[in-house]
């Protein structure tokens, strides 16, 4: 195992991982604390020219080593970064803290512990997965001809991610992507680049995978996350992130023909049937859309609910807000922080803001404060479910409420976006909420409080949700190709 003791601790300085090296650059961007609004640390800007050395690295590694036919050292490597995660993670914690604007608690859960077990999940899984598929004999002209299928890695992955969840989401594109035997060149978001490349510090400094393989790169604009998306040597582009971006990385990704997952936007909606327990519901979605500052893409940012008793839930809703501790991230007494920049406080405002004009009745918050961008839990009511509140993705601490007048124009309001990632259905029959459930379309559903959320569960959407799962074993297969081959039985 390489153990790189001249480097710094994972919350030192921060360096590119390029083919090997722990590398700094000529120029570095701020990273700003969330929940202070200031510079904590500077990260690498990395050029064109040092994505095209990572790139090249990976290429290099997966055309001439045996990380791709070597299932045994690729298990052996993935339980090295595993307990190397262990090893570190409290760092990893105050990182995350103060990188992503997280709260304490949640690095407990999605933020952090979680995916740390991602990596363990595909150690073990590679270990006793299956990569032939004896299809049988066949007689063609009087000839017996065995065939199978193997499955094999696809190449070269460039993987791009958001800033909300970064060590979810970059874990559950490495893990997998490694596990197949793909070699990667991953890219950090710019608005949260410390917690990315303190897992390519990890890898550097604890593990055995070759150099090469990972790459990990941070840059304040636009031109890397091209380059990644047009490159002919990268074979496999998955991106995390907005609908916008991911239509932009279909176009780009399409002169070469590449192999594109998507993981996008979402807009989702709570179902409240009339048998539902409203009190428990209530304050379910009022904690569920201040998860994170409503920072993720799986969040039910919209609630559906019966007209004859709209404003009886709004109220109980309404009750809920005041018991959502919102302050400083670092505290463990804060259930939300902050919105990630004052680029996304002012975009969440104007979308309320406009809700308001349009028609929408503003119960709760609806405020800015500082320092730090913070926006206070917000909750709208008598939405019209064709408006811009109840359309557009807000990634922040606001809930839409939006009457319905049966339970087929429930499921109709529920499909009516462009979007398909989550949602949720509540009902005092199990039965029922499962019938309506099945009839809305988007990738996962919580129904009457189920948890869908581990890593065997594979998880991504329908419709502009995106292409492709992540976690379990479709998010292994994702990274790799079937070949089919047949030999005549002598």
């Amino acid at each position: 195992m390489r153990a790189q003791d001249e480097t710094p601790p994972v919350t030192g300085v921060s360096r590119l991982l390029i083919d090997g090296r722990l590398v700094g650059t000529s120029s570095t961007f701020g990273s700003v604390n969330p929940a202070t609004g200031e510079v904590f640390a500077e990260a690498p800007d990395a050029t064109a020219a040092e994505a095209e050395a990572a790139i090249a690295a990976a290429r290099r590694a997966f055309d001439t080593t045996d990380w791709a036919t070597d299932k045994d050292f690729r298990v052996r490597c993935l339980r090295q970064f595993h307990d190397a995660l262990v090893e570190h993670k409290e760092e990893l914690r105050e990182l995350t803290i103060a990188d992503v604007g997280a709260p304490r608690v949640l690095t407990y859960g999605a933020q952090l512990e979680e995916p740390i077990g991602l990596v363990r999940y595909y150690a073990d899984l590679l270990a006793g997965h299956p990569l032939t598929e004896e299809l049988g004999e066949s007689e063609v002209r009087g000839q017996k001809h065995r065939r199978w299928v193997e499955l094999e890695a696809a190449g070269v992955v460039g993987a791009i991610i958001a800033y909300n969840y970064p060590n979810q989401l970059a874990l559950a594109k490495l893990a997998p992507s490694l596990a197949a035997g793909c070699t990667v060149v991953l890219k950090g978001a710019p608005d949260t680049p410390l917690v990315t490349l303190a897992l390519g510090e990890l890898i550097a400094r604890y593990t055995d995978i070759p150099p090469g393989v990972v790459n990990v790169l941070s840059s304040s604009g636009s031109e890397v996350g091209e380059l990644l998306t047009t490159h002919p040597d990268v074979d496999v582009v998955t991106f995390t992130g907005s609908t916008a971006t991911g239509r932009k990385i279909m176009a780009a990704a399409s002169g070469t023909v590449k192999r594109v997952f998507l993981e996008l936007g979402g807009k989702s909606a709570m179902v409240l049937l009339d048998d539902a327990d409203f009190a428990t519901c209530a304050q379910f979605a009022a904690f569920t859309v201040c998860s994170h500052a409503g920072q993720g893409c799986g969040i039910t940012s919209r609630l559906l609910v019966p007209r004859e008793k709209h404003d009886e839930i709004v109220a109980m809703v309404a009750a809920v807000f005041p018991h959502i501790t919102v302050g400083d991230p670092a505290s463990p007494d804060n259930y939300m922080g902050p919105l990630i920049s004052a680029k996304q406080q002012a975009k969440v405002d104007g979308l309320v803001r406009r809700a308001v004009d349009a028609g929408a009745k503003l119960v709760a918050g609806g405020e800015s404060s500082g320092p730090g961008f913070f926006y206070s839990p917000t909750l709208l009511a008598n939405v019209d479910p064709d408006s811009e509140i109840a359309q557009e993705e807000v990634f922040g601490p606001v809930l839409a409420v939006i009457p319905y007048e049966d339970e087929d124009d429930a499921v109709r309001i529920a499909n009516n976006s462009i979007y398909g990632l989550s949602g949720a259905v509540q009902s005092a029959s199990d039965e029922r909420a499962i019938a309506v459930a099945r009839r809305i379309r988007t990738g996962t559903l919580s129904i009457n409080g189920g948890n869908y959320f581990a890593p065997d569960s594979p998880f991504g959407g329908y419709k502009q949700s995106g292409i492709g799962r992540e976690m379990g074993v479709p998010g292994l297969e994702e990274f790799m190709e079937r070949k089919t081959m047949a030999v005549v039985v002598k």
